[in-house]
């Protein structure tokens, strides 16, 4: 579990006690952790563009291609394709079922570990999206980037949160918002430039472009540092290395008020046996509750399923119980 969020008769004071400052250092770790935002964001915009391609519906998808063609037939939640559904939808299957096995291995391994594999797995997607001769590659690729993201929505925010110094944590974080709308902005970019290729393979480029973030953030993660609270977390009380760590962090060899309150996080994650059972007592009903409507008025009310992964999924909605009716529900899941 993360440790240093939350310490019992530790000063609420947001890290004010703290010396240090925001080092080259810091700011080179957390480039490289946030480019993992940069193929989220990636990932959750090209599939939009992506099936509005002819030259992609046509070969892999010919039923919606003719369905498409007939000027007789509305656009909108009109086609019915329960395969081009899955090719979209297994990409957020795989990432939730890999989540529950990345916070294993980021809690027990490190959060580098977590960014490695992520980063591995994205670039082995992406070779099968690039080169997809059929259904079962175009599968495996979703499948695979799924996995990826899995992992590094796991590690990555947790990462930069705990390479940053308090004091500035929130706006780092808020930095990974960041590469998540960059990510989709660049997707979608390149998919205006890529149908335009009158060979018919521009698709090619779209499914096997986000290699070019994964590489980067794979080949970084090689030399970034593991996280001072997972050193502590894993030496226990050893806290030599993590106090060098801290103090190539934040610029300063007063280091000590801010490892003694790792410390006793990392003692008080120890000595929680029930971590999940612990969330739901009253003195943190608070926090849960921020944490659930956060992101649920996060996609109700910014309309992400029609902003980012794809605007025109909707079309190929099978429900349909009038012209806005049980089509907004494949909208709200996709």
């Amino acid at each position: 579990m993360a440790i240093g969020a939350f310490v019992e008769g530790a000063p609420a004071d947001g890290g004010e006690g703290y010396s240090g400052r925001v080092t080259p250092f810091v700011v080179l770790s957390c480039v490289v952790a946030g480019s993992g935002g940069v193929l989220f964001g990636y990932d959750l915009g090209i599939s939009g563009g992506l099936t509005s391609m002819d030259c992609f519906l046509k070969r892999f998808f010919p039923k919606v291609y003719r369905q498409k063609q007939d000027s007789k037939v509305s656009h909108y939640c009109e086609f019915n394709s329960e395969l081009l559904t899955v090719f979209t939808s297994s990409l957020y299957i795989a990432g939730l079922v890999a989540t529950l096995a990345a916070a294993t291995i980021t809690r027990r391994y490190g959060r580098r570990t977590s960014m490695l594999i992520g980063g591995s797995v994205f670039i082995a997607g992406s070779v099968f999206g690039g080169a997809a001769t059929n259904i079962p590659m175009l599968l495996m690729n979703r499948i695979l980037l799924g996995i990826g993201l899995g992992f590094t929505n796991q590690s990555i925010p947790l990462y930069l949160s705990e390479m940053a110094p308090p004091r500035y944590r929130g706006a780092i974080n808020n930095g990974f918002e960041l590469c998540i709308s960059l990510g989709i902005l660049f997707a979608n970019v390149l998919n205006y430039f890529v149908i335009k290729i009158t060979a018919g393979w521009g698709w090619r480029i779209s499914l096997s472009m986000a290699a070019l973030p994964a590489a980067f953030l794979t080949i970084g993660a090689i030399f970034l540092p593991e996280t001072p609270s997972f050193i502590i977390q894993r030496d226990g009380n050893n806290t030599d290395k993590a106090r060098v760590l801290l103090q190539k962090l934040r610029g300063t060899a007063s280091v000590q008020k801010e490892l003694d309150d790792l410390v006793r996080a990392s003692d008080l994650s120890r000595a929680t046996r029930y971590p999940f059972r612990s969330i739901l007592e009253r003195k943190y009903r608070p926090q849960l509750v921020v944490a659930l409507l956060v992101p649920f008025f996060n996609q109700a009310l910014r309309g992400r399923g029609a902003l980012s992964p794809s605007w025109s999924l909707p079309r190929f909605a099978r429900w349909r119980s009038g012209p806005r009716g049980r089509a907004s529900w494949s909208l709200w899941f996709s």
